[in-house]
């Protein structure tokens, strides 16, 4: 693969490697087993078991381990074409897909505060028309 072709690869592997981290640890559908997670990140016994946990409340912890699976999936390699170049292109796409949910994430406070400020004004106009 060219330089071209595998800096593409990057940024198109990172893209499912972020939705997945993403949707384990922020939505919905995971709720119940993020809890249960999280209850044993912070009261379990031993450290290893605390830090066990934690891999799976963390993002940024979690994309490590979803950007091996990628990795193995479609022996994707960054550089250099041997074991290195998996080690390259795994932190290359844990640091890709990061930047890719931070992203996410400000887009989703936006939205977020932008509905806000609507229910406010509704209430104020509500308010108003009360009067």
């Amino acid at each position: 693969m060219t330089i071209l072709h595998q800096i593409l690869w990057l940024f198109l592997l990172a893209i499912p490697v972020a939705c997945v981290a993403w949707t384990v640890i922020h939505e919905e559908v995971f709720k119940e087993p993020r809890e249960f997670c999280s209850k044993r990140c912070e009261h379990g016994k031993t450290i290893l078991e605390r830090k066990f946990f934690y891999l799976f409340t963390c993002e940024y912890c979690f994309s490590h381990y979803v950007a091996i699976a990628f990795l193995f999936l479609t022996n994707y390699k960054l550089l250099i074409n041997d074991w290195r170049g998996y080690v390259i292109a795994g932190f290359s796409l844990v640091w890709i897909a990061n930047v890719y949910m931070s992203l996410f994430a400000l887009i989703r406070q936006g939205i977020k505060m932008g509905k806000t400020e609507i229910k406010v004004l509704e209430k104020k106009s509500d308010k108003l028309l009360e009067v």
